[in-house]
């Protein structure tokens, strides 16, 4: 650029070319700039960024005019200030490394946008619980909190509650003033899994299960233990890992050494019962030949060839569409978010070549 060039062209705006003053690169643009150029007050350009602000339409034009011609973006610092609601929402994620936490982020991600809600992603170590994000939430400006991850103890329920915003959890047994959950109906799946495994005339089952500290795994056995009780079956081979792909093969692996393998395995995710799939394999194996498999969660590679894996799918999209209701209820009334709500979601049984009948 040559010195003493205009940084910016002239604009028309009706019948009326606004000529901008010259401005070095360095220069912030600032609402001031936009005003000048458009030939409006200061406030009337406030006015035209503020959502239901009192603004003629041609006034209101002429603004974002002479802001596009000025590449002017508001900074919502001042509108934060003044109104204590950031519209940004927290979306705490850790153990991303299983696809089916992905696929929540995503979904959350996309829900929340359609209602004009900004996404403030916060990790935490921990794959499980919330309990880990306490110091990064009570360090930011959200207006609201939602995760697929559980609170784990009753002394993190109580200290998320003293923060005062919504936060609506996945698979949470606690709940607490200000905190609301989604549950996929774990207790119900894991009985149907029992029934499942039993019509295919399984005896001896597995349970792999999750961690123990786990809120969603503990339903989930609960529920396999009731379905193979009605079904006069004795109790599961119980094997805990940390629903990890690995956990599951080593678990399995293990387990077969020197023991009569079990004729099921439900496992606590499909990570784990994929893990377990190539740990009997490697045994010499066949599934469903000689092992049936059972997963949770119904992520992509439970369709692959490979697995052809059945599996409950938790209707992450219905279970994301349940959390924004709560989440927008909380933010309209703050009488609503201090009460700790939960909807529960049914899982859907899909069933693949994992369980399939044995062949005549």
């Amino acid at each position: 650029m040559l010195a003493g060039q205009n940084l910016y062209t002239a604009c028309t705006i009706g019948n009326d070319t606004i000529m901008p003053r010259e401005r070095t690169p360095r220069s912030p643009i600032s609402s001031i700039d936009v005003a000048r150029l458009a030939g409006v007050s200061q406030s009337a350009v406030s006015r035209s960024f503020s959502p239901g602000g009192s603004v003629s339409p041609a006034m209101r034009e002429k603004v974002l005019a002479a802001a596009a011609v000025l590449g002017y973006r508001p900074n919502l610092i001042p509108r934060i200030m003044l109104s204590g609601r950031s519209r940004m929402i927290g979306v705490v994620v850790g153990g991303l490394d299983n696809p089916f936490y992905a696929a929540v982020l995503d979904h959350f991600a996309v829900v929340l946008r359609a209602v004009g809600l900004q996404v403030l992603l916060v990790q935490v170590p921990d794959a499980l619980a919330l309990d880990g994000a306490l110091d990064q939430l009570a360090g930011y400006r959200v207006d609201a909190v939602v995760t697929a991850l559980a609170v784990g103890t009753r002394q993190a329920a109580t200290a998320l509650s003293d923060l005062r915003i919504p936060i609506v959890c996945f698979n949470s047994r606690l709940t607490a003033p200000w905190i609301s959950t989604v549950r996929s109906d774990n207790r119900a799946a894991g009985q149907a899994a029992a029934h499942l495994l039993a019509d295919r005339g399984a005896r001896r089952t597995a349970w792999l299960a999750g961690p123990r500290d786990s809120a969603a795994t503990r339903a989930r056995a609960r529920g396999f233990l009731d379905g193979l009780a009605a079904r006069a079956l004795p109790a599961p081979v119980v094997i805990v890992g940390q629903d990890t792909y690995h956990d599951g093969y080593a678990a399995v692996r293990d387990l077969l050494r020197g023991h009569r393998p079990p004729e099921a395995f439900f496992c606590s995710n499909d990570m784990m019962a994929c893990g377990a799939i190539d740990a009997l394999r490697a045994h010499g194996l066949t599934v469903p030949g000689d092992v049936r498999v059972v997963g949770y969660d119904n992520i992509p590679q439970a369709a692959w060839h490979g697995y052809d894996l059945t599996s409950f799918d938790q209707q992450v999209d219905r279970m994301a569409e349940a959390a924004l209701d709560l989440l927008t209820s909380a933010l309209a009334d703050p009488a609503t978010a201090a009460k700790g709500r939960t909807r529960t979601v049914p899982a859907r049984l899909v069933e693949r070549g994992s369980t399939a009948p044995q062949a005549r």
